[in-house]
């Protein structure tokens, strides 16, 4: 299950028009957010808990979808701008949070100055970068000193993301994903962060159930699959076998 990032790797290039394509789409379904309002609370507390920034800080919120994560942080007492690559969602997150700033742009090249930001969130991001060291690179520029970035992604060594989500599973489905997309580990994650001059520590999330999924089929084992994830993945002894590895950095 553990296989490299390295191994077999095709391309260390995002294919940038597949995802505008994919998400671009998925506004126009307004079908973007797959977790319930719980699983969606548990992130934005992590989050916060990780960042431990004061209120007023100035949040990038990296790959930002429809806003939902924007104006849960806008609510706690924090100054988000938000940024998406695929327009269609960029223009449904102004709609939904019109007193937000949001950007449409890439986060290999973001739009923010040097040392503007206190904090960013990658909700679900790095894992949709083959190899995610230039997301990380400006992540760092954009940080101010002792800044502090926090990202979730799908844990690989959790054996419901590997089987269903990673091309190298018999099991893999490529519905409601990119081509880019592969949930991650947490050593390389880490690695690639600390490579970009972060000082890096790595955590792992259960209990994020889910509304919806692409898959018909799949949709109707989402009960099951939250009763699991919710009771089992949250003992102390599957901690590296949760879904979400939850990787904190600080710039120093």
């Amino acid at each position: 299950m553990a296989v490299s990032l390295q191994d077999k790797k095709q391309d260390t290039k995002q294919d940038k028009t597949a995802e505008i394509a994919f998400f671009d789409k998925h506004a126009a379904a307004d079908d973007y957010n797959v977790f319930t309002p719980a699983a969606n609370a548990l992130l934005i507390e992590s989050a916060i808990r990780l960042l431990r920034l004061e209120r007023g800080a100035r949040i990038g919120d990296l790959g930002c979808g429809s806003g939902i994560f924007s104006g849960m942080l806008r609510d706690a007492g924090y100054v988000p701008s938000g940024l998406d690559i695929s327009p269609k969602l960029i223009e449904l997150a102004r709609r939904n949070y019109p007193d937000v700033e949001f950007f449409e742009g890439d986060v290999e090249n973001l739009p923010f100055p040097t040392a503007s930001l206190d904090g960013l969130v990658l909700m679900g991001i790095v894992h949709h970068f083959p190899d995610p060291s230039r997301c990380a690179q400006e992540a760092f520029r954009v940080l101010r000193p002792g800044g502090r970035f926090v990202a979730f992604d799908p844990n690989r060594m959790n054996p419901f993301m590997y089987l269903y989500r990673d091309r190298s599973s018999p099991l893999y489905s490529n519905v409601g994903v990119t081509k880019n997309e592969r949930p991650v580990l947490a050593h390389e994650v880490a690695a690639t962060f600390e490579r970009a001059g972060f000082i890096v520590t790595s955590h792992y999330l259960s209990g994020l159930t889910y509304r919806y999924v692409a898959s018909a089929r799949t949709r109707r084992l989402l009960p099951l699959y939250n009763w699991i994830e919710s009771r089992l993945f949250n003992l102390s002894i599957m901690r590296r076998l949760r879904s979400f590895v939850v990787t904190a950095g600080q710039k120093p």
